[in-house]
């Protein structure tokens, strides 16, 4: 393996041969197109038209945190054990009837409690995905198909909120929000057509031990699974390193992901449509630097993860610095570069998970990683409101801005100390050894 820090791949046969990967992914993309449609709708509804305390407004992420709390680590373990298929497809339905659910809300107390129920299925999904993408996605073609993940998730951020900020001025909030729920059906009918696949991975051993009549001692728990998990991320030094800087990060942005509403509540008070530009520069900037990291089909993780942090904190930063005066070019701009920073680390931390963790442990992985971010969004996001209340939500964007910043330069400065490249095949196969 080479030394350098960055992991070449091959040009082989296309992914798009796949077929399995073919459907999954058309399923993934309509379903993305859906929740960026809803998100935005319910950021318009709660900020604008119910016009709701900031507290208010950042107890929406920590409904949808609560459950990747309880259930993430759980629900990873059994996207490793159970047929993924069938968990995304459940996991899918469940999330369409609780999307028509939230139709009949008619305030707050009743919107978050919907909320966190339909977050609960995301959790069984997100492992699911993960480790069956792993599963049936040649290794070579991995940064492939988790880039085209990543383009498919961006696009559907620009075009959602733009055909959100157009259909709003038309139709309500509450009929956007259905649209989700039929991008749900359609996602569950797709993934219905693979249920018969997903038969040679870790859940067959299982079973096969099963009917063999193997020992209980055989067959390992939910504790020691959970453990082997944990092991995987502290003993391999990319995810341990990968996973700390993501933590800081994940903690500083939560604290004010879900208060752009009110921070252009100020900027803009009688545009709500430039939110929704903002959000589509952002998926963007993010769309294009995916493209091209599938066309130079390598990745960095040090640059990659500190590189993107750098410019999101920049951006952040300086959204912090605009008035009802400035023009609405900087807000569109400043998307875009917040954007170009969260291509760069959403597709590197992903391929690093993906490629880094030994084989079967995908799916906990990715469950402890959705459980530890859950665990983040119940006090920062509160912590932000209670920042913005106290100080203005233009200076906390300021501030907070700048400390992630000062991460990604960090994170660049030691990029060849925390994701030395030369130890990480040596690492991976070592646990792979131990858990198997």
């Amino acid at each position: 393996m080479s030394t350098a820090t960055s992991v070449s791949i091959g040009s082989q046969a296309s992914v798009w041969r796949n077929r399995i990967f073919t459907k999954m992914y058309s399923a993934y993309a309509i379903s993305s197109f859906g929740d960026w449609f809803d998100a935005f709708a319910i950021e318009i509804l709660v900020a604008f038209r119910w016009r709701a305390d900031p507290l208010m407004i950042a107890l929406i992420p920590v409904m949808l945190a609560l459950p990747g709390i309880l259930f993430g680590s759980f629900a990873g373990v059994i996207a490793d054990r159970w047929k993924k298929v069938n968990l995304m497809m459940l996991a899918d339905a469940a999330e369409a009837l609780l999307t028509i659910s939230l139709l009949f809300a008619p305030g707050m107390y009743w919107l978050l409690p919907l909320l966190a129920l339909r977050a609960t299925m995301g959790v069984f999904r997100v492992p699911a995905h993960q480790a069956l993408t792993r599963q049936v996605v040649r290794e070579d073609q991995l940064l492939k198909a988790t880039s085209y993940n990543g383009l498919v998730n961006q696009f559907s951020k620009i075009i959602g909120p733009l055909l959100g900020a157009v259909a709003l001025t038309v139709i309500s909030p509450q009929l956007c929000i259905l649209v989700n729920a039929v991008t749900r059906l359609v996602s569950c009918i797709l993934l219905f057509t693979l249920r018969h696949i997903d038969q040679n991975d870790q859940a067959e051993k299982y079973e096969k031990a099963e009917k063999t009549g193997s020992n209980e001692g055989d067959k390992p728990g939910f504790i020691s699974l959970w453990k082997q998990g944990w092991a995987a991320i502290v003993k391999t030094r990319a995810l341990y390193s990968s996973f700390i800087v993501n933590l800081l990060i994940m903690l500083i942005i939560l604290m004010v992901d879900f208060q752009f509403p009110t921070l252009y509540r100020e900027i803009a008070p009688y545009n709500e449509s430039l939110l929704g530009w903002v959000l589509a520069a952002t998926g963007v900037g993010a769309f294009i630097t995916i493209l091209l990291l599938n066309r130079l089909g390598k990745v960095s993780y040090g640059l990659g993860i500190g590189g993107g942090a750098a410019l999101i904190g920049g951006a952040l930063g300086s959204m912090g610095l605009l008035t009802a005066g400035s023009q609405e070019i900087w807000s569109i701009i400043l998307g875009f570069v917040i954007g170009i920073g969260n291509g760069l680390c959403i597709v590197t931390y992903n391929y690093l998970l993906q490629k880094e963790t030994p084989e079967g442990m995908t799916g906990r992985i990715f469950g402890i990683q959705n459980m530890s971010t859950s665990t983040l969004m119940i006090g920062a996001p509160l912590i932000g409101g209670l920042l913005i209340r106290n100080m203005g939500v233009s200076s906390v964007f300021f501030w907070l801005g700048l400390v992630i910043l000062l991460i990604g330069i960090i994170s660049l400065a030691m990029r060849r100390v925390l994701w030395p490249v030369e130890l990480q095949s040596v690492q991976r196969q070592e646990i792979g050894e131990v858990s198997g």
